[in-house]
């Protein structure tokens, strides 16, 4: 293993040269593509005459300042430093590049017959020297050359030249008038169909939109088209942010290490965040394809036109914009059921991470790869740190933030700390405690008591922040709790508590004991609530608590301490009577939004509750939740079957009431596959008729769940059926590793042999192996240790294809140490093997905070 030099961020230092602009040229060719890379500099530290260009895994032909080959330079493998440099020039660079052997995704490279760049967040780097970090903004202009064979030849900006050379070739110029980053920068070249649109502006500019998709595939972009649209409206509605170019383009590859790429006016997508139609979506595709187009669209502000200093920073543009497209999601569809999926987020995988070596604040202090940075914390806790700032100030406080966010900023790069400040001084408030947020890493842990006073009631607040890997010591922070107090008279009072100190209490005058509490309403601060709740008064809160979210976790927790009764007395406790009442009403009564209901009904996934336990009970919560289901299952077979011939299936259309239509059918059919008495009829026939990929699905997953016998045959004929297309392999890959027996080991062997899958595609091995360390508790911890082998093996393999996809299939076993010895023996011991092996700083880094930190 490596030995890596970490990057601190009290380390900055502005760049000593800032570039104006810079003209690229590229001639196109599989193994030998040429770059010209043209820049204008200008001497930004006073007195500095050096100069530091990135440049890896790059030929070098020609390097000049001024016209003159530049011999006052050193190299290494990771750059050139040039010296003697006079305060303004002109640089000149030739390099060449091998786009086909570009395994790692980064930098040019060739795949499907499509040349493609992916720059987030060190790429350039692979494409010329350069000086590649987000502070150094130019204006660039693009020219591709390229046979007339490739008819789309795209980069950033506006299109300002189109023309055909004297040997036959096409020359194609672009222009981004707005200054930016390196990282920013995108190149497309690729036969594709096209799809276009236009979007108006509310100052009555005319936009073209324009989607390139695979080659037969343009009809399932239209749902990404209309979705953009949507999200480009509410940009204008609610921040009033309006697109600034000519076009915006989206460009859809199956070969990309990431979701989606914010580049200005040229967005690259995963084509499985793009491609839609019933017949290969689920609802759930349709509803990330709808967030993660909106969440692209969205950096076109927060992130491009104003962008990071540096990559500590990273949670500026991510964090805000993540929370930007939850907002966005919330109008178009049911706001308590985007807030309940950000929140199973942030309970799982987030604070798994807060509890593990790799525990860091969303603006971190150190890092080794800048890739790592690319986080549930940066991203998603980062979100939850600009939605508490959106509750203290209000919607219109914090737009007043954000306005002044922008007109101070607009063109610049900018630091966490740029963003509080717009939002203290819009506010004229004092945010410095709240900045805690930014620089302190953990979970927060509030505990909260009532009690009964002569005028009225108490709420007693404790709060502490548990040590982290990274940090030992922790301050209270400032954050938001939102709370409905239910009296025995049945007043109902509401409203936000700012919580700052480690211990508070607040009054509540004229409220009389009992007072059952909402705690958090809304998920308001992401921190672990601990409060004695009674049985009785978690099920009134899942009936009569005005909160969605709140009546959800309400029934969470029930569920939650069932469980612990469980692994406290070694057996399986009793689910009360009272509780299969109300489980009872749900199936019997449904609510109006059947979607929620289906919630309602769903017990939490093994991962919620493993985060609940400092040494994780896997066998116990693992057969907890398996009895709990089919006891569910059984106990109420009569009222799911009414319940599932009640709700009719209609032609498929994604709508808010359809999607919930759906959810509770399929929840009832779920239940409904682990009995017994239920005939094969009902569930062939759904698996038959279904119009829509969503229902089809539902069938398979629920077989799985159940450990059907029918499992093994109905997957080969879905495979047999649809395993051409990618998206649906992916389905049918993803159902192989979700397989709850020894048979998984061998079946996902079959699946990497055969002719779609491929190493060096990340989808392919991210829909196998890392569904099956992340999704398959059962198989994936296995006693004798076989999952943590099978998993290091195919980490191994990758990481020297896809640094970065290994680095994303390490994650569940970086937590070992939360798991009883012999387990947490077995996981140990298949890191360390896997740590003797030469790796990449990606992988290396994480190893070795897992293993020494």
């Amino acid at each position: 293993m490596s030995a890596n030099i970490a990057k601190r961020r009290l380390d900055y230092q502005r760049a000593t040269y800032q570039v104006q602009q810079i003209e690229l040229e590229f001639e196109l060719h599989p193994t030998a593509t040429r770059v010209l890379a043209v820049s204008q500099l200008q001497r930004h530290v006073v007195g500095a005459d050096t100069l530091w260009l990135d440049g890896q895994q790059l030929t070098l032909v020609s390097l000049q300042v001024n016209g003159v080959e530049w011999s006052q330079k050193t190299q290494n493998d990771d750059g050139i430093l040039l010296s003697g440099l006079p305060e303004q020039f002109e640089l000149k660079v030739r390099t060449v590049l091998d786009p086909a052997a570009n395994s790692a995704l980064e930098g040019l490279y060739l795949s499907n017959g499509a040349y493609c760049t992916q720059c987030e967040a060190e790429g350039f780097r692979r494409i010329t020297f350069y000086p590649d970090r987000p502070d150094v903004m130019a204006v660039f202009t693009t020219h591709i050359i390229a046979n007339d064979s490739i008819p789309f030849l795209l980069s950033n900006g506006n299109l300002i030249a189109k023309h055909q050379l004297a040997d036959g070739r096409v020359r194609v110029s672009w222009h981004d008038p707005f200054p930016k980053p390196s990282y920013l920068f995108a190149l497309v070249a690729g036969d594709f169909d096209e799809l276009c649109g236009d979007f108006v502006t509310q100052s009555g500019r005319q936009v073209a939109l324009k989607f390139y998709v695979d080659k037969g595939q343009g009809a399932k972009a239209t749902f990404a088209l209309e979705a953009l649209k949507r999200a480009m409206r509410f940009d204008e509605e609610v921040y009033g942010l309006e697109y600034d170019l000519d076009i915006y383009m989206v460009v859809a590859v199956d070969f990309f290490n990431m979701g989606a790429m914010e580049n200005k006016g040229l967005n690259v997508f995963n084509s499985k965040f793009v491609l839609a139609d019933a017949a290969t979506a689920t609802d759930t595709d349709y509803f990330n394809i709808e967030s993660i187009i909106a969440h692209e669209y969205f950096h076109n502000w927060t992130g491009n036109r104003v962008t990071c200093r540096d990559w500590f920073q990273l949670s500026l543009k991510e964090g805000l914009t993540v929370f930007r497209d939850q907002q966005f999601s919330a109008a178009m569809g049911s706001a308590t059921l985007c807030r309940i999926d950000a929140v199973k987020t942030i309970r799982t995988a987030q604070f798994a991470e807060d509890a593990s070596p790799m525990a860091h604040p969303i603006r971190p202090d150190v890092v080794e790869e800048m890739n790592n940075f690319y986080t549930v914390t940066v991203y998603d806790k980062g979100a939850e740190v600009i939605r508490m700032q959106h509750t203290l100030l209000g919607a219109e406080g914090f737009r007043r933030g954000m306005d002044l966010y922008f007109q101070r900023h607009d063109g610049q790069a900018v630091t966490c700390d740029d963003f509080l400040a717009a939002m203290q001084d819009a506010n004229q408030v004092d945010l410095g405690q709240f900045s805690l947020w930014y620089s302190q890493s953990g979970t927060p842990e509030l505990t909260a008591k009532l009690e009964q006073t002569s005028t009225g009631v108490q709420l007693h607040l404790q709060q502490q922040t548990p040590a982290t890997a990274d940090q030992p010591n922790k301050q209270p922070v400032l954050l938001p709790l939102r709370y409905e107090l239910h009296d025995a008279n049945g007043r109902i009072e509401t409203g936000i508590l700012q919580c700052s100190g480690a211990q508070q209490v607040f009054c509540f005058d004229g409220l009389k004991m009992p007072v059952v509490p909402v705690l958090l309403a809304d998920f308001s601060a992401p921190v672990k609530l601990n409060y004695a709740y009674q049985t009785d008064e978690l099920l009134y809160l899942c009936q009569h608590a005005h909160d969605g979210v709140a009546r959800w976790d309400a029934m969470q927790q029930l569920w939650s301490d069932l469980v612990r009764q469980s692994v406290q007395q070694q057996q399986i406790a009793t689910i009360p009577a009272q509780m299969l009442d109300v489980l009872r009403q749900f199936i019997q009564q449904p609510l109006a939004d059947l979607a929620f209901t289906a919630e309602l009904l769903t017990l939490p996934g093994y991962d919620t509750l493993a985060e609940q336990y400092a040494e994780i009970p896997v066998e116990m919560i693992l057969s907890a939740l398996e009895h709990y289901q089919q006891q569910l299952a059984e106990t109420f077979a009569a009222d799911w079957l009414a319940l599932y011939q009640r709700l009719l299936p209609v032609p498929y259309v994604y709508t808010e009431q359809q999607v919930g239509l759906r959810a509770l059918r399929n929840t009832a059919l779920r239940y409904l596959l682990r009995c017994n008495n239920t005939p094969a009829s009902l569930w062939q026939q759904q698996y038959t008729e279904a119009d829509n990929m969503t229902d089809k699905l539902a069938v398979l997953q629920g077989l799985v769940r159940a450990g059907h016998a029918e499992t093994s045959r109905m997957l080969q004929q879905f495979l047999q059926q649809h395993g051409d297309n990618v998206q649906l392999f992916d389905k049918h890959s993803a159902l192989v590793a979700s397989i709850g027996d020894n048979s998984v080991f061998g079946l996902m062997d079959m699946v990497a042999q055969t002719a779609l899958f491929d190493w060096k595609n990340p989808n392919r091995v991210r829909a196998l192996y890392a569904v099956f360390g992340q999704q398959n508790p059962a198989m994936f911890h296995q006693a004798d240790g076989e999952g943590y082998q099978r998993l290091t093996s195919v980490i191994a393999k990758a990481d020297s294809i896809n640094p970065q996809l290994a680095s994303r299939l390490v994650t569940p076993l970086l937590s070992f140490r939360r798991f009883a010895p012999k387990r947490q023996a077995l996981m140990r011991q298949a890191l360390e093997q896997l740590s003797q092996q030469q790796l990449s700083p990606d992988l290396s880094e994480k190893l070795g905070k897992a293993l020494h930190g």
